[in-house]
């Protein structure tokens, strides 16, 4: 017997906020890859991380703010804590993963190709082990086109992002690559759960696990939470906004100050006019 699903029982309240949540980390992620192209290689990882970090965290509070809308009419859903934590972590090595080969090769080429792949294997990965987690009175079943399908949106999106975080300096441009990001990020989403079917078993058994109200709403609070101080961190900092290098002295000559207003270390101050250091004063004592 085949379950009833519905993946909008809340109407478009959950795929617009999931959109939304998508933009939000695919923005903040994107800021902060462009900003370790354009610091002292040092500082790079650190950004690459935190840009890491928003964009896993952005995909995964998209998945299941997304998954609150969808039922199966026939059986409760119910959700594993271990699995729903572990499609987190995968989202976060994997997305990673593709953002760090681009930030330390390049937004061009093999190395482009490459972390987009990885980092779209990521977002598909971290959709179907969150659909594992769910237990319910049934089995569920994909149709492999569609699966694949959902597969290269999500490769494709991630290489067009990290193409974007390479390429795109200017703010406007970036929330514009954001929200196609967002856009080809939850039409993975639901073109993956346009894949899946729910074969009901003939025995009635109550699921093992949490149900969606209280294990998802409590666990989201740390992405959210994250993600906002992340918005902290892009609102503070202007030259992530704008996405303009960090200001070097022109010639990086010696002798060069770093900064018009501070003294080279070992100079001295100019003289004043009239004067010449070491020079006696003119007036001297009378010889007697």
């Amino acid at each position: 017997m085949q379950g009833t699903v519905d993946g909008f029982s809340y109407g478009l309240v959950t795929p617009v906020v999931a959109y939304l949540m998508a933009c939000l980390g695919g923005a903040l992620g994107l800021r902060c890859t462009t900003r370790s192209l354009l610091v002292a290689r040092s500082w790079r990882a650190g950004w690459l991380a935190l840009g890491s970090a928003a964009i896993a965290s952005g995909i995964w509070t998209m998945h299941f703010i997304a998954m609150m809308g969808f039922t199966v009419e026939e059986t409760p859903i119910r959700y594993d804590k271990l699995l729903t934590f572990a499609s987190l972590g995968v989202a976060i090595v994997m997305v990673g993963i593709g953002i760090f080969i681009v930030g330390y090769r390049g937004a061009t080429g093999t190395a482009l190709f490459t972390g987009g792949t990885i980092t779209g294997l990521g977002v598909a990965s971290m959709h179907y082990l969150g659909m594992a987690s769910m237990s319910l009175n049934g089995k569920l079943e994909y149709n492999t086109l569609t699966v694949s399908a959902s597969v290269v949106i999500a490769v494709v999106a991630a290489t067009a992002a990290l193409w974007a975080a390479g390429q795109v300096r200017g703010f406007l441009w970036s929330v514009g690559a954001s929200l196609v990001m967002g856009l080809a990020v939850t039409g993975m989403h639901y073109t993956g759960m346009a894949a899946l079917s729910v074969h009901l078993h003939s025995t009635s058994s109550t699921p093992v696990g949490d149900s969606t109200a209280a294990l998802l709403a409590p666990m989201m609070i740390g992405p959210l939470v994250f993600l906002c101080l992340a918005g902290v961190v892009v609102m503070f900092d202007p030259l992530m906004v704008m996405g303009k290098p960090d200001w070097t002295p022109k010639d990086n000559k010696p002798g060069i100050p770093a900064h018009p207003a501070v003294p080279h270390p070992g100079s001295r101050p100019p003289l004043r006019p009239g004067r010449e250091r070491g020079r006696r004063s003119s007036r001297t004592p009378q010889n007697w």
